[in-house]
């Protein structure tokens, strides 16, 4: 019964959007009363609003489920862009109240250090508790093996990640993935159940009918919770246009030093060198997605702002995942893989 109340409370704000919307577009009238070109701009951008606040209903609605049906939840955070995101919905979720869980971050010591400073700087910003797991630290340990230097540390992240599950006691996690990124988060639901060893079966997954969850947890077990499931790309970057969420500069068209390895355009640092057979080049690029800096490839690109941006997006066929990430391109099976083992 308290599922129905709650998908009925939905369902009426979706209404209500849709209404109001519905009202706005009725008050859309072109002057001259020929359809022009105005008129057709405007009822674009008001059907582009409801479709943002209709996601944007359906997220909160899933974080305030999340808090009142979890004891202790945490938001995955790693300074990209759809973590920014979730951390914005989360923050209009109880809109006047302290940022309502923590920030959790898996930092495998190899990110961007523009994605480390704006990490600290939005946790302070927001108020927020930052809890930050180390894969460093889980190497010294004996957590998880070192892969060697200057190789990628994204796959033991997930030991990195149950580690910090079980020490913080954390009993459900909101993540930003989304369905159109790869193919195995495509199956997830919502609301995702890991057994008590943290991982993941596809077969196992529960129905979600009409936006009615189950947030039932067996001892051990933990939530995977995904708000942003049913947005795209270009919907994380329209939202973004609209609420005016700062992002890290990576995002954006500026010079760098690069090279051209394995098919992408890597970035120099401290730990990506150039071989004995690789050029470097400096050239305008920018990054669509932001991750560990030795499997992260940046895009060339001349998109310094947002509508930059997402004229940009708009005109691709591939997904930021499938065009800049080695580590999803190991099998055609990467992702699920490491889904399975407890990554997110």
């Amino acid at each position: 019964m308290t599922k129905w109340i709650r998908f009925c409370k939905y369902s009426m704000l979706e209404r209500r959007v849709s209404a109001r919307d519905a009202g706005r577009n009725a008050s859309v009238r072109d002057p001259d009363n020929a359809g022009s070109r105005g008129s057709h701009e405007a009822g674009a951008t008001l059907r582009a609003r409801d479709h943002l606040d209709l996601l944007e209903a359906h997220a909160v609605f899933v974080i305030r489920e999340t808090l009142a049906c979890c004891h202790r939840p945490a938001l995955c955070f790693s300074g990209g862009k759809d973590s920014a995101v979730l951390a914005h919905l989360a923050g209009k979720a109880l809109t006047g109240r302290s940022f309502p869980m923590p920030l959790l971050h898996v930092d495998t010591g190899m990110n961007f250090d523009e994605a480390i400073a704006y990490r600290d700087e939005l946790a302070e910003a927001l108020g927020a508790d930052l809890v930050i797991a180390s894969v460093e630290d889980a190497i010294s340990r004996a957590v998880v093996a070192d892969p060697g230097p200057g190789r990628s540390r994204n796959r033991i992240q997930s030991a990195t990640l149950l580690d910090a599950v079980a020490k913080h006691g954390f009993d459900a996690l909101l993540g930003g993935a989304r369905r159109d990124e790869d193919k195995a988060r495509a199956k997830e639901r919502v609301f995702s159940v890991r057994d008590a060893f943290g991982q993941w079966d596809p077969r196992a997954q529960r129905p979600e009918l009409w936006t009615c969850y189950s947030t039932r947890l067996q001892p051990g077990e933990h939530l995977r919770v995904f708000p942003l499931s049913d947005w795209t790309e270009l919907d994380i970057w329209s939202y973004i246009a609209r609420e005016h969420i700062a992002l890290p500069d990576l995002y954006f068209s500026h010079e760098r030093d690069v090279l051209s390895r394995d098919g992408m355009l890597l970035a120099v640092s401290r730990w990506v060198r150039p071989r004995d057979d690789e050029t470097v080049q400096r050239l305008s690029v920018r990054f669509r997605t932001v991750g560990d800096a030795t499997c992260t490839g940046a895009v060339p690109s001349l998109a310094a702002t947002v509508e930059d941006v997402i004229a940009e997006v708009a005109a691709s066929r591939l997904s930021e995942r499938g065009a800049t990430r080695a580590d999803d391109r190991i099998s055609d099976t990467a992702m699920e893989d490491r889904k399975r083992e407890g990554y997110f």
